[in-house]
């Protein structure tokens, strides 16, 4: 210990000796321990650490020359430091046999006190230094041994390299991450390491090596720089680097920490993601219920006939919405689907006849079908065969080969006639299944109105295709419905448009419809609405629109590809998202933007703005 005496061996078989010794050598901080004989001493040797050793010559038994001779073939006492002490007149020969065993000096009785103290002083001095290097020794090992320790264990790959971009140091954790052992990175340089890449980002990464060391002082900083790894897979990695300067002779060097941030830059992208797909959820949402309202104002009777039309509505899309994320946004059970809308009171269910298996919907349409069976129900209360006490509503379906069929057939109620105008039930039930290029009928018989209904599921959707409203046969009016048959185009406004044809893709049906509407209002002519890319470019190629209005997403599949068709062929278009800009193409970043849900106003700008680009000549506002 550093507070521990120096001890010295005085080793003198006259006792008197021994305590003139212990007299003359009283100095602070050293402590004298005598032996009367060699082996006494030996054994004080053995159990002791000595600065020094005052060895008598003449002794009884074992004689100084001999006890040095013992102490230097040992390995625990070869480097103790011998004094020979005599009162006899010696030869230079003996001088020489003392100096042969060991000694350091050669002092005789009787002894000078001043020189021995003065002899003894700077032994004991190179004791207390040899004690204090062992202790910096024990104690920079003990820093190097943490500094490897949290080198080898760290969750950051640890290295180090000296002012030659040479790898000096290469920790457990660099292994761990990188993947190359120390055997084959260490006395390596930089530039050949294989974990650097060998294009920009490799070259940038050493130039700032490069800064770092040509520093005057010590400096850190923190890049980023991707790397490879021994398995060959590109990482993303954060390198924390810290230098220490060269001074005089010793060299400067660099410790780098490196974080590998693959992991969390794929979830930063993927929260980026998920927040722009939710933002385009819940606008979508926001717009198909202000379609929702819109069309039910526009046909609405009375306030009290929109608000329960309007409710019930946003309830049929609750309950969808609900049902859809208990299973995480995947898919919904037909079966499920109609029992929740039996639940909120839709159809009773002694008169509600179902036939069919159970059939998993995708998302979209099952939001879709909810609020058709709401349409279909409510209809049937009001003018079908729910609005008296005895009639029923069979609900029948089969999928085969990937199509769903369906037929929704009423009994028991009042005599059918056709409708003399077209209700927004009607108009949602068509355009609400447009995405899917469905084909929908409807059968007005006097004994009850039949619904039928043939959605793809598993193939993709052809463009819609027109059909004629069917010839009248005897009492029954049967009416073939497409997709994207629109309804009676309203009077041409004063302030219209130039005739322009714009082509809608949009894969929620009732933003489509509206939008649709909208566009017609203001005296354009709609081509669509596509629900695809396949379907956008097809009708693009076919129909050559003078302008275009895009979703930012159909269904998961990027628009890109529509913009570029658009692009090429001059055709000016703008986005109608419910994303920010970041998640449109950014190769048409200049285009404009029509956020959702949007105004009707918003809608007759953009279409003026794009107009505006056609060079034709248009009124403003």
């Amino acid at each position: 210990m550093p507070s521990d005496p120096i001890k010295i061996l005085a080793v003198d078989d006259v006792r008197e000796n021994l305590v003139a010794l212990e007299a003359a050598l009283d100095q602070p901080g050293v402590e004298l321990v005598t032996a009367a004989s060699g082996l006494e001493a030996l054994e004080l040797l053995l159990r002791h650490d000595f600065a020094l050793a005052l060895l008598d010559v003449q002794m009884p038994e074992m004689d100084g020359f001999e006890l040095a001779e013992l102490m230097r073939g040992t390995e625990r006492t070869r480097g103790v430091p011998i004094v020979f002490l005599t009162a006899v007149a010696t030869d230079e020969r003996r001088k020489f046999r003392g100096f042969e065993t060991g000694a350091v000096d050669y002092l005789l009785k009787p002894l000078d006190i001043t020189i021995l103290n003065s002899k003894v002083a700077v032994f004991v001095e190179l004791a207390r230094q040899r004690r204090e290097i062992a202790l910096q020794r024990d104690e920079l090992g003990a820093a190097l041994g943490r500094l490897r320790a949290h080198g080898d264990n760290s969750p950051l790959a640890a290295m180090e390299i000296d002012s030659n971009l040479k790898i000096i140091g290469w920790y457990r954790s660099a292994e761990r991450t990188v993947g190359y052992p120390a055997s084959a990175m260490l006395g390596l340089s930089l530039s050949d390491a294989p974990f650097i890449r060998p294009d920009g980002d490799g070259t940038a990464f050493l130039s700032g090596m490069n800064t770092l060391l040509d520093g005057a002082a010590d400096r850190r900083a923190m890049q980023t720089h991707s790397f490879i790894r021994a398995d060959g897979a590109l990482r993303e990695g954060e390198w924390y680097c810290s230098s220490l300067a060269g001074s005089g002779g010793r060299p400067g060097s660099v410790m780098i920490e490196l974080l590998d941030v693959t992991e969390r830059r794929r979830a930063e992208d993927t929260q980026r993601l998920l927040i722009g797909e939710l933002n385009h959820r819940v606008k979508n949402t926001l717009a198909t219920v202000q379609a929702i309202a819109s069309q039910g104002f526009r046909h609405a009777r009375s306030e009290r006939e929109f608000q329960d039309a309007f409710t019930g509505r946003l309830q049929a899309l609750a309950r969808a919405h609900s049902m859809l994320s208990a299973t995480t946004w995947e898919r919904a059970s037909l079966r499920a689907l109609i029992a929740d809308q039996v639940a909120i009171g839709a159809v009773s269910e002694d008169r509600l006849l179902l036939d069919g298996p159970d059939v998993d919907l995708p998302p979209e349409l099952a939001l879709r079908f909810s609020l058709i069976f709401h349409e279909l129900a409510t209809n049937a209360h009001k003018y079908g065969a729910l609005s008296n006490a005895t009639g029923t509503v069979r609900l029948a379906w089969r999928y085969e080969g990937g199509i769903l069929s369906l037929e929704w057939s009423e009994q028991g109620g009042p005599p059918v006639s056709p409708p003399e105008r077209r209700g927004f039930g009607s108009t949602l039930i068509e355009h609400s299944m447009a995405a899917d290029g469905a084909r929908i009928t409807a059968e007005f018989a006097p004994e009850g109105v039949c619904w039928r209904m043939t959605l793809p599921l598993d193939s993709a959707a052809p463009p819609p295709e027109k059909n004629p409203i069917g010839e009248r046969r005897g009492l029954a009016a049967r009416s073939s419905i497409s997709a994207a048959s629109p309804p009676p185009t309203p009077a041409v406004p004063a302030e219209a448009l130039p005739p322009v044809r714009v082509l809608v893709v949009e894969d929620e049906p009732m933003v489509a419809m509206e939008l649709m509407m909208e566009l017609r209002d203001g005296g354009a002519s709609t081509i669509g609405p596509a629900t695809s890319c396949s379907q956008a470019l097809a009708l693009i190629g076919r129909e050559a629109p003078d302008l275009a209005l895009l979703d930012g997403n159909l269904n998961g599949e990027k628009i890109d590809v529509v913009a570029d068709a658009l692009a090429a062929r001059d055709i000016p278009f703008a986005f109608v998202s419910g994303y920010d800009r970041d998640h449109l193409p950014s190769d048409h970043a200049a285009r404009p933007m029509l956020a959702k849900p949007f105004l009707a106003s918003d809608v007759s700008r953009m279409l003026r703005r794009l107009a505006a680009e056609t060079k034709k000549t248009v009124r403003q506002d």
